[in-house]
């Protein structure tokens, strides 16, 4: 089974450059897939959440740097919690500090890491709290009991989202500067058959 709480391997590499668009909000289709339906901050996955709470991070603020407020390279896909915390602060890049060789959740829910930029932006977003754990621990329970006992529960919960994004339909009017990435997105993926079941 795949835990629920993996953080990456690596350092997130962005496959997609949407340009042109005037409200960041359009970028979020491109996000979506970017980030794999899930916050980079907690992976708090759209599957396991209501409509609507998820969104557009901007790792740069924009009440300190407006220039890229429709700056793809610098928009993160999380949820309503995390991105209300992070506010206007400047924290550590979660894709290059938060992975699986120095963040580590338990089966109670706790989280560990001893590197300190990972540390430190736990610490800033309350990642560690008495909340979380308790939210962690709630659904690492759900999704063991739904691979022992129900099977196609358990392939909702860890798999993709029904609603993957068809990038190649999209026309972002200034281009994207990485087309290739449409041909390994999640849509893509499942129209070739290489979508995996769980993720």
């Amino acid at each position: 089974m795949t835990f629920p709480f993996d953080y990456p391997a690596a350092q997130h590499v962005r496959r997609h450059s949407p340009r042109g668009y005037a409200d960041y909000s359009s970028f979020r289709p491109w996000l979506r897939d970017e980030f794999s339906f899930r916050c980079v901050y907690c992976l708090l996955r759209e599957q396991w959440a209501r409509h609507g709470s998820f969104g557009a991070d901007h790792f740069l603020a924009v009440a300190h740097h407006p220039q890229k407020a429709t700056d793809y390279d610098n928009l993160l896909y999380a949820c309503v919690t995390c991105n209300a915390v992070k506010s206007d602060r400047l924290l550590p890049n979660p894709v290059r500090v938060l992975l699986r060789n120095s963040v580590q959740v338990a089966a109670d829910g706790h989280i560990h890491t001893d590197d300190a930029a990972a540390a430190h932006l736990i610490e800033l977003l309350g990642l560690d709290s008495d909340h979380s754990n308790e939210f962690r621990m709630l659904w690492i329970g759900i999704i063991a009991l739904a691979a022992k006992h129900d099977p196609a529960l358990h392939r909702r919960l860890m798999g993709f989202p029904a609603d993957l994004p068809n990038l190649a339909r999209l026309r972002p009017p200034g281009g994207n500067k990485r087309p290739l990435g449409i041909e390994e997105s999640h849509h893509a993926k499942k129209l070739r058959g290489t979508l995996p079941d769980f993720y």
